[in-house]
Parts: structure tokens; sequence; C-alpha cells
């Protein structure tokens, strides 16, 4: 779930590892980009139409429609390495958008589930795109351990 992503080549890049991995792309508007972005549906290449996608209009629309209860905040500044928990089919991995990340209201609200990438001091975040593909891989090989589906 991207939480009002504003460039059109990491939403496109995201939803073709969502479909590399079978996971449905939820948009949560604003957008920083229409959605018949040219650059969105390039990053995206020939996979687009392959996509499960949806556009929500704000946080509580999206919230009427997903198991909320299941969601794993990504940040930065979290504490708890994301190699740490155990992902499960339905999770919902919540990223925020580029220039800001999540609002801090969201990560305080739900610290016990707030996630980060490990990175070295000399960086200071990944590509949005990159962040997503490390979180969706390492839930595919969790469950590839659990049931041979994607191994």
């Amino acid at each position: 779930m991207l939480y009002q992503p504003e460039i059109p080549h990491n939403t496109g890049s995201v939803g073709r590892t969502c479909v590399a991995v079978g996971a449905k792309l939820w948009l949560i508007r604003p957008l920083g980009f229409r959605l018949d972005d040219y650059y969105l549906r390039r990053a995206g290449l020939d996979y687009w139409p392959h996509l499960a996608w949806e556009v929500v209009d704000d946080w509580d629309a999206l919230a009427e429609r997903l198991p909320l209860a299941q969601a794993w905040y990504f940040s930065k500044t979290a504490e708890t390495p994301y190699t740490t928990v155990q992902f499960a089919p339905g999770d919902v991995c919540v990223f925020g958008c580029e220039s800001r990340g999540l609002p801090r209201e969201m990560l305080a609200a739900h610290r016990e589930r707030t996630l980060r990438i490990p990175l070295r001091s000399q960086a200071r975040s990944l590509n949005l795109s990159n962040s997503v593909a490390v979180a969706a891989f390492e839930a595919v090989r969790q469950w590839g351990a659990r049931d041979k589906t994607y191994l």
C-alpha cells in the first residue's frame, strides 16, 4: 500500500513488484501524478494489465476495505528491523510518500507494528520501490519456507 505516492516511476516499479509476488497494490490519494501518466505505465512495463490495483480517496476509505490490524508500517525511524517479524498471508505493508514518509501520528499509533529496513549510516533511505521490493520478497521468502508455493 502506498500512502500518497508522489513519483510515477516509483509507483510503476512497485506495481511490477506486486505482479511478481502476487500482491494487490493499493494507492491512497492524493497522488503526485495522474493514473494515465506515461512514466507510471513505462516503469510498470507490460506488467500493468496483470496488476490488481485500486485507488482510495483517503485512509478511512482504505480502513473500510482492508484488515489494518494486519498492517505493517515501514519507516526509517522505526526501531524494529523487518527481518524480526513473521509476515502472514493477508498482511498489509504500508509505505509513505517519497518526500515525507508516513505521518508521525500514524507511526505513533502503530509503534508495535512499525518496521525499518536497516541501512548503513551513509544512506538516508532507500528508494520507495526498492523498499517495497525488500519487504515483499522477505514476506514471500517466509511463506515459501512454510509452504513450497513460492520456492
